[in-house]
């Protein structure tokens, strides 16, 4: 890692142009360029002032200097073409923010995962082969996915939620992923209805299991094609997608908790619905406006990660005192936006 790396992340996570880090770090622009290019290495004082303006210890921004690996690393990213590079650049910079913390946090707090989290080589293995192989080796019921979240959680994902707000890009942004160290982390869109939510965890799922080392041909279709044999496996669901109607599509949303849509286009891919079929359904929902909000969404049992928390606050158990946590997660004790997961046991662990 480079302490400049380290610096460049931090700034695109907060939103910041470098004038406006400089500003508040109180150095020139010309010194923080030279910083993040490299040219110039800052000295202790400089490296206290920036840590200040981006919320972090000292010591977590030089931790970049120390740990092998790069800070910034590539990332998943459930994405429409038309989000702006602006806004899933920052969310990639603030995954590996995350990352840093959690690891960090989990280099100080075991964590044995009761599930194992297979990976495949997408040339060896279809995504729905994966799918079925990743639902058999939990152990999991034939039918819908109740408690997705409980599910990756138990298998080792420290999923982060947050509300990605203006950032989302009119929600053109889902949900992000990477590998850190032995476990994967998950940046989520907690604004996005469940039945979407759902969708998105197991699409990053799909990632993580097939693409932690080759590629295969189209990740994103794979990802895809991953999430819909997770969450709707072909051989249950099939005879369940026949004779489609707008009420049918309700009453096997609240049963599968996913989208109208998804149902639309499983059974499509299933063979299930005819292709004019699938475009009549679309027009009945296009003339409901239910292509852009479904109804029920809000019914769905919601999908909220808590494993994340349990880790810090297994720092707080362990008798540590603000600033010694502080030092751990690589949190300023007095930042004004934490991390997600650092909010929920701020007062364990911040306030003393």
């Amino acid at each position: 890692m480079s302490l400049g790396e380290a610096i460049v992340t931090l700034r695109r996570a907060k939103g910041l142009t470098q004038e406006e880090l400089s500003h508040v770090a109180g150095i020139t622009q010309a010194a923080l360029s030279r910083y993040e290019n490299e040219l110039r290495m800052p000295d202790a004082a400089a490296v206290a002032d920036l840590a200040d303006a981006l919320g972090v210890t000292a010591a977590f921004l030089q931790r970049s200097e120390r740990t092998e690996g790069a800070f910034m690393i590539d990332v998943h990213m459930r994405r429409r073409a038309t989000a702006k590079p602006t806004v899933w650049r920052r969310l990639e910079a603030k995954l590996n923010v995350y990352r840093q913390h959690l690891e960090a946090i989990t280099d100080a707090v075991e964590m044995v995962p009761r599930l194992g989290l297979p990976r495949f080589d997408p040339l060896e293995y279809s995504p729905d082969e994966a799918a079925r192989m990743v639902r058999m080796q939990w152990r999991m019921p034939s039918g819908p996915v109740r408690g997705l979240t409980g599910w990756l959680e138990s298998a080792g994902c420290l999923i982060v939620a947050e509300d990605f707000g203006e950032m989302s890009g009119g929600s053109r942004v889902d949900g992000l992923s990477q590998w850190s160290h032995d476990y994967p982390v998950m940046l989520v869109n907690e604004r996005a209805p469940t039945d979407r939510l759902r969708l998105t965890l197991a699409h990053e799922l799909g990632h993580i299991c097939l693409h932690s080392g080759e590629l295969g041909n189209d990740p994103e279709d794979e990802a895809n094609a991953f999430a819909a044999e997770f969450l709707m496996p072909a051989t249950v669901i099939r005879p369940d997608l026949r004779n489609l109607d707008l009420g049918r599509l309700h009453l096997l949303k609240r049963q599968w908790g996913v989208s109208m849509q998804a149902l639309i286009e499983r059974a499509h891919r299933l063979g299930t619905l005819s292709p004019a079929k699938r475009t009549s359904l679309y027009k009945a929902l296009s003339k409901r406006g239910w292509r852009t909000k479904e109804p029920l969404s809000d019914e769905l049992a919601p999908e909220t990660p808590s494993l994340a928390l349990r880790l810090v606050s297994a720092l707080a158990e362990a008798g540590l005192n603000r600033a010694e946590a502080g030092e751990i997660v690589g949190v300023a004790p007095l930042a004004s936006d934490p991390p997600p997961f650092l909010q929920g046991a701020r007062l364990s662990i911040v306030a003393s």
